[in-house]
């Protein structure tokens, strides 16, 4: 099976590789599809955020990383993807995946959504809480891959680098 899980993944949080990584044993095949979306300022380009992800990814055999804009319907169905990977942090996320999960269904009968939720020890991880934390040179090392928090603490010219 492949799956594709789509984000903006700006930046790559542990949280997103406890998915990749378990999603790559369920699936087979992961697709991570990064987000260029035009109407957001993020962190980092879209090609940073490829290669950090593929950097942080190496260890794993079946991992795909791409760019895309528009549908992710579209995205699944150029890339051949069987369904579409959601990460689960809280209860509240929930209700906002399930709504996409929903308009995705409408627009492409035949692709499932499946929602994983995150291991414990990750669930108050999101790139807004890693770039603010990050901002104020807190310790990211137990929330990003380490290549991740060397961009982050040379994009923030960080007092207090990663160690």
């Amino acid at each position: 099976m492949r799956a594709l899980y789509p984000g903006s993944f700006d930046p790559l949080t542990n949280g997103h590789m406890d998915l990749i990584e378990r999603a790559v044993s369920l699936f087979g095949e992961v697709v991570v599809a990064v987000l260029s979306n035009p109407s957001k300022r993020p962190a980092f380009s879209v090609e940073e955020r490829i290669e950090q992800i593929r950097t942080a990814t190496r260890h794993l055999s079946g991992v795909e990383v791409i760019s895309f804009d528009g549908l992710t319907v579209n995205c699944a169905v150029t890339h051949r993807a069987d369904l579409i990977l959601r990460g689960l942090r809280a209860m509240s996320d929930f209700e906002y995946e399930l709504q996409i999960a929903h308009t995705n269904r409408s627009l492409a009968e035949d692709l499932e959504t499946v929602f994983m939720a995150t291991t414990a020890r990750h669930s108050f991880l999101s790139s807004s809480v890693v770039k603010e934390v990050a901002r104020f040179g807190g310790s990211i090392d137990h929330m990003v891959p380490p290549e991740v928090a060397k961009d982050l603490n040379r994009l923030f010219n960080s007092a207090f680098p990663s160690s």
